[in-house]
């Protein structure tokens, strides 16, 4: 019962992984990181340091700056609103890595080889003393492919883009549900097609399907699975 666990949740896009997440750092008492959010920061410096003209991400000067240092991530727990938030070089960004502008650049900025290189070694050195969720799109299959428990979620296409569509408008973003849809299918398909360890599910993975399941069903099912592995250890 004293071993700390590895728990790697991968899926689609907008299939609620952080919010599983989430649940079960609380319920278990283990650290979350947020690997989505890591991506979503180094989209939100290439926007902010104009190093994509519309068309083009200028790969080069951004191999340059995280070589550099001049990325640096970090997770900061916000007591009030009970959260790990995201920083990016000391700057708060958590409400700006979820808008559509970074939604429509993360997955191109996600295949980059040497971005996820580098990403990689940082979530392996968070993660190495186990107690810990992480959540992302090859925690799995590359991140920790020995991970204690391994779940691959998806729903929907159109499922994900409605509860995507709501959360963003609660937010007060103009957008349409179009827009989220195509948004959707076309990380779906970047995230399963690229080279540098594409989307897919561990051969060991638990597959759930949450099209029609309710966030606290989920969680009840997960948190059982990882009750099993604790009481095996």
């Amino acid at each position: 019962m004293n071993k700390k666990l590895i728990i790697a949740i991968d899926g689609h896009s907008s299939c609620g992984k952080s919010t599983l997440a989430k649940d079960i750092s609380k319920h278990f008492n283990y650290r979350y990181i947020d690997t989505g959010a890591m991506y979503r920061a180094v989209t939100f410096y290439v926007i902010e340091n104009k190093l994509y003209d519309g068309k083009k991400i200028n790969e080069e000067a951004l191999k340059k700056d995280l070589d550099a240092g001049k990325i640096a991530i970090d997770f900061r727990y916000n007591p009030k609103l009970k959260k790990s938030e995201t920083y990016l070089n000391g700057k708060h960004i958590e409400q700006e890595i979820r808008g559509i502008e970074v939604s429509n650049l993360v997955s191109p900025v996600a295949v980059i080889p040497f971005v996820r290189k580098k990403l990689v070694d940082l979530q392996r050195a968070m993660g190495k003393e186990g107690g810990i969720v992480m959540d992302g799109r090859d925690i799995g299959t590359n991140v920790f492919p020995n991970a204690d428990l391994k779940i691959f979620l998806t729903a929907d296409a159109e499922v994900r883009a409605k509860r995507r569509y709501e959360e963003l408008k609660a937010k007060g973003d103009k957008v349409s549900i179009e827009e989220i849809l195509k948004n959707v299918k076309e990380r779906d398909y970047i995230d399963s097609h690229r080279e540098t360890n594409p989307l897919r599910q561990a051969e060991d993975a638990v597959l759930i399907n949450n099209s029609n399941i309710s966030i606290s069903e989920q969680a009840e099912i997960v948190t059982k699975m990882i009750e099993e592995k604790l009481l095996e250890n």
